[in-house]
């Protein structure tokens, strides 16, 4: 029986996730909530491994197929492993991305088959939701501007600006569609106003 509560981070490349996440523990911590903080892919060693296989810049072409199961796999592996073991501790689960970014950018990005990606889901996940997602939001040119700045890019974030603005697309109609669960938060602001966004839904949600 799930006894703490999963939180998720979403959104695109340079929005913010990685800047806010210690924000969010702390802040989270502030309450006497016992945080674990985590990611995906990743998250494990096995999945951190599938991670770099993931991200990695190669010759080889990988197939969208290849790509989507392998974020299930490391996914699986993290849920039994990390998620699924906080939770029934009582512990609170901040991930920096799970399911609704497979959504984005398989679905969205790549155009995959939605069908399959929620037969993944239901597969690999059983009953793992996430009980309240912060979707990072920003224009693609402000995300991409942020993220040339942190140096070399990986796999997926050489992708076009197309690409981006289908993730980007697919997040926003996630968010349209499960508007209880998940909240928009303006990332094209400064800090302190980003972070004011976040205290107010942890707030109201706490």
């Amino acid at each position: 029986m799930k006894v703490g509560k999963f939180i998720t981070l979403e959104g695109g490349e340079g929005v913010g996730k990685t800047t806010n996440i210690l924000y969010i523990k702390q802040l989270l911590e502030s309450y006497d909530v016992k945080v674990v903080n985590t990611r995906e892919p990743g998250g494990t060693v096995f999945a951190e491994s599938i991670r770099q296989l993931l991200l990695e810049n190669r010759e080889e072409t990988i197939s969208e197929t290849t790509e989507l199961l392998l974020m299930f796999a490391a996914r699986a592996q993290h849920i039994q492993q990390v998620i699924k073991p906080a939770l029934a501790k009582g512990h609170w689960v901040l991930c920096d991305r799970f399911t609704d970014a497979t959504y984005a950018y398989q679905g969205g990005g790549r155009g995959m088959d939605i069908t399959m990606i929620n037969w993944l889901e239901q597969q690999v996940q059983g009953d793992i939701r996430p009980d309240l997602t912060l979707l990072f939001d920003a224009p693609i040119t402000v995300g991409m501007e942020r993220a040339n700045k942190r140096g070399k890019l990986d796999r997926f974030e050489q992708e076009k600006q197309v690409f981006f603005e289908k993730v980007r697309s697919a997040y926003l109609e996630r968010a349209e569609q499960n508007q209880q669960v998940i909240k928009i938060i303006n990332a094209d602001q400064p800090l302190n106003n980003v972070q004011d966004q976040i205290y107010s839904v942890i707030h109201t949600f706490l």
